[in-house]
């Protein structure tokens, strides 16, 4: 128990909350549930502290009317604790954990992909050549449709560029 206690306050939240980018809501959520979690760990020590005995031969002598501190007296030895099987819940939770590390997993795996790809694209826009040292064929090179489409416009005798006037407007002065 120790150690839970000394890891949870080796954890500094303020740099957690920073680097994992949480939003105002998550981050508030957060020191809410922490300090709902604090209060009960001290009202858990409070209690604890205190005696679970009863005297009941002090309310003996006090009372004049013995049979109800013997009916309690009674009550209290019969008690018994409902117990509760947790199992069922802690395995729910362990298979949402497993889950939840799953999918954290998957997702790791798919942003490292997208980085390397968005990497690759960065190099790959850093060792491109300007756009005013381009020609016609570098464009055509890339993109070999181009070139078949001016071809085929160039054999029907078209040397307009469809949509182009619509577009652009017709700059012809005559």
């Amino acid at each position: 128990m120790a150690s839970k206690a000394a890891a949870a306050a080796a954890v500094d939240f303020t740099r957690l909350y920073s680097t994992l980018g949480l939003g105002k809501e998550t981050i508030a959520s957060l020191q809410a549930f922490r300090k709902r979690h604090g209060e009960a760990q001290r009202l858990n020590a409070q209690y604890a502290s205190q005696p679970t005995t009863v005297d009941f031969a002090h309310y003996r002598s006090i009372l004049k009317n013995t049979a109800v501190i013997d009916d309690a007296e009674k009550a209290l030895k019969d008690f018994k604790p409902v117990t509760y099987d947790v199992g069922a819940h802690i395995k729910a939770i362990e298979s949402f954990e497993a889950k939840a590390l799953a999918k954290a997993k998957e997702t790791e795996e798919k942003i490292d992909v997208e980085l390397k790809e968005l990497q690759a694209t960065l190099a790959n826009i850093e060792e491109a050549r300007p756009f005013d040292q381009l020609t016609a064929m570098d464009v055509g090179e890339a993109h070999p449709r181009l070139i078949k489409v001016v071809e085929t416009m160039i054999q029907k005798g078209k040397w307009n560029v469809p949509g182009y006037k619509e577009k652009f407007g017709d700059l012809n002065l005559m």
